[in-house]
């Protein structure tokens, strides 16, 4: 049974900072659990006034939560929107909700979250800052503060669609997720060849002739090296579970080698 409405825009803002703040707060038994109960506390207090009631939804708030941090807001909002209509008697089909739509909506936001945005208006803002032009820390700000503020937005958009958003994303979640991990990997690839430098200095010579083994590999497939070297990471890291700081720390040691027995040159 539906009943009226009590939530307002500046509660789902007030959760959406909430949760920026209290994103921290983990444990290995119920995930991000904890820091969804922080986010939507307030919010709980105003829809039940009654202390009973209040402590069961609070209770269901705690159960096991996992999801991309910056996808987790219009996952809140739309919960905060059934619950908000169902009252006490939605808590299961709140917590159902969560867990069903959590799963796929993390994909998107990995992918697109961690993956390819910033990796895209990171490699550009770089790119920039190489060449001493100040428009790229401009650049990595502006794309910082604004998917800031989407997140805020993410609770209020997703407490206006509720259980629709469901109906609305249905298999289309699948679909949008392979297509920005075809994009992500195709952005990627490109940056290898534009960003990853690496040369060899090494030459041989016949006779009177010296050869660069650099203008060799320019002819035979240009940027050549720096793909081999992204795809023997990959590998140590993928297959042989080698983790990010001993594998940067390992390029580091080869480079400094390389550069002074003139195996690698600028």
């Amino acid at each position: 049974m539906s009943k009226e409405k009590v939530l307002t825009k500046k509660d789902c803002r007030q959760a959406a900072r909430r949760w920026l703040i209290g994103i921290s707060t983990f444990n290995y038994e119920t995930q991000l659990a904890p820091s969804y109960a922080f986010a939507v506390y307030p919010l709980l207090r105003k829809m039940y006034p009654n202390d009973e009631d209040f402590k069961a939804s609070l209770n269901n708030a705690m159960k096991y939560y996992n999801t991309m941090p910056w996808i987790s807001p219009f996952v809140m909002g739309a919960a905060l929107g059934i619950e908000d209509e169902g009252g006490i008697d939605s808590l299961e089909a709140v917590n159902n909700f969560k867990v069903g739509i959590m799963g796929p909506l993390a994909g998107i936001g990995d992918t697109i979250g961690w993956a390819m945005i910033p990796t895209i208006f990171g490699s550009i803002a770089a790119s920039m800052g190489m060449q001493g032009n100040p428009l790229g820390i401009i650049m990595w700000a502006a794309f910082t503060f604004a998917f800031l503020a989407i997140r805020i937005l993410e609770v209020e958009w997703g407490y206006n669609m509720g259980i629709n958003v469901v109906t609305k994303l249905g298999q289309k979640i699948t679909v949008f997720t392979e297509a920005c991990s075809v994009l992500g990997l195709t952005v990627v690839g490109a940056l290898i060849a534009s960003v990853v430098n690496l040369k060899t200095g090494l030459s041989f010579t016949n006779g009177d002739v010296t050869m660069n083994v650099q203008d060799l590999i320019d002819g035979v497939m240009p940027k050549l090296l720096p793909v081999v070297a992204v795809a023997l990471i990959y590998f140590f890291m993928s297959k042989k579970q080698v983790k990010m700081t001993r594998m940067i720390l390992i390029i580091i040691i080869l480079s400094w080698v390389g550069a002074a027995t003139g195996i690698f040159t600028a």
